[in-house]
């Protein structure tokens, strides 16, 4: 029974060891994001200003397109170098209506075989090649249709995109922040992603990653690509990584603010972060080989490389292998699979003690994140500081979301979007 207790012990410290040994440079990424705000050094005044074609993605979003492509209209930006396109993929409502009457160029895509995000991009990029040479734009700015622009958001991109960047992703800040702990939990991670990941990552000079919206691509880019070719269920993660490989650094520009509306009901939570973790595996398994060993050959972005292994290879099943086998253990005491008590004991308090270990560790992550981005939160005081306690919790929930993307057969879904507001209204 000793040795048994002693297997447990020593299995959860390796368990913790390895959590701490793979995430550790995540600890010294909020040490560089400290030091980086506190300098907070402007960048180089070169304000060249870029023509760019703005890309939207929409699928039945006649409620929120319109406030969108408004943001964009009122940009401090030479109104005549942005151009706003949309595709209308599989769209049953009036979004290609409503999206021409606010003043963009539409196109409608109806293809039930070929279905998501990546699809849609691509069929548009191609439009755009073909219809639309002549206007010769620079780079691509793509967003979702619920997505509202800070007034100097294009302005701010094009400052980090004359430094050289050819990818170059924004601060992805929340419409619905407020709303409740699902909302806010997704709204708290992605300012922490780009305050306390990105930004660090473009201080220490290694890559960047896009997340899903509110990136801009140099037009060389697509063009040396052959469109968009990613098309797993994550296909952002899949062109990070593709391009990381290829030895482009991605930039982060972190006064170009946009805001997004986030999943309220928990359904919808799990659908669209079970799709995530799938698409994690698909990328995993599709380049997981080339990046580890983009790690060890020691070529350009090979730190970059490790950091998306690191992003892919999701945190959450190593804390449910630990409950896992501490479950085990448990239920084998419970049932006298083993003797004594003290199995039972020693298994509930390693359990609870790492449920805690954990808790305290997103609270911490997200006590800083809410604290240092206090003022670009647009909620309630109190709501801040109740949904900073929640934070972990939803954060939890990945854990059965994670055990379950390996199992099932997941397919692109897509989610409604209904908050109404415009961009005055959330600031």
């Amino acid at each position: 029974m000793e040795s048994t207790i002693e297997f447990i012990n020593n299995f959860n410290f390796y368990m913790f060891l390895l959590f701490t040994l793979m995430y550790s440079y995540k600890m010294v990424y909020i040490l560089v994001a400290f030091k980086a705000k506190k300098d907070n050094k402007a960048l180089p005044r070169d304000v060249h200003p870029h023509k760019f074609a703005v890309v939207i993605a929409a699928r039945n979003e006649e409620l929120v397109i319109p406030e969108l492509i408004n943001s964009i209209k009122k940009q401090k930006y030479p109104r005549e170098l942005v151009d706003i396109f949309v595709v209308a993929d599989n769209c049953t409502d009036n979004t290609a209506q409503v999206a021409r009457e606010a003043g963009a160029i539409v196109r409608e895509r109806f293809n039930k075989k070929q279905v998501g995000k990546g699809y849609a991009l691509n069929y548009m990029f191609h439009i755009i090649e073909k219809e639309f040479a002549s206007r010769k734009y620079d780079g691509y700015v793509v967003l979702d249709a619920d997505n509202l622009l800070d007034k100097n958001y294009i302005a701010e991109m094009n400052k980090t995109f004359n430094q050289g960047y050819r990818v170059v992703t924004s601060y992805r800040n929340s419409k619905n922040y407020d709303q409740n702990w699902i909302s806010s939990g997704y709204a708290l991670w992605f300012i922490h992603e780009a305050e306390f990941l990105n930004l660090p990552r473009m201080t220490v000079r290694t890559s960047c990653a896009i997340s899903g919206t509110g990136f801009l691509v140099h037009a060389d880019v697509i063009k040396e690509n052959g469109g968009w070719i990613h098309h797993l269920l994550t296909e952002d993660i899949e062109f990070s990584v593709a391009q990381i490989l290829k030895g482009e650094k991605i930039g982060y520009s972190g006064n170009a603010v946009f805001y997004d509306e986030q999943p309220i009901t928990f359904k919808q939570s799990w659908d669209q972060r079970l799709r995530w973790a799938k698409g994690f595996y698909q990328v995993l398994g599709s380049y997981g080989k080339d990046l580890i060993g983009n790690i060890f050959k020691g070529k350009k972005n090979s730190f970059a490389s490790y950091d998306m292994v690191m992003t892919i290879m999701p945190a959450m099943l190593v804390v449910f292998a630990s409950i896992l086998m501490n479950g085990f253990f448990f239920f084998g005491g419970v049932f006298e699979l083993f003797e004594g008590q003290d199995i039972v004991q020693a298994t509930t308090a390693s359990i609870l003690n790492s449920l805690v270990g954990y808790y305290m560790v997103l609270f911490t992550i997200g006590f800083i994140t809410m604290l240092t981005e206090w003022k670009r939160i647009h909620c309630a005081g109190w709501k801040k500081v109740a949904y900073t306690f929640t934070f972990p919790l939803f954060m939890f929930t990945y854990i059965p979301i994670a055990v379950a993307a390996l199992f099932k057969d997941v397919r692109w879904k897509p989610i409604a979007h209904t908050v109404v507001k415009s961009i005055d209204d959330v600031r």
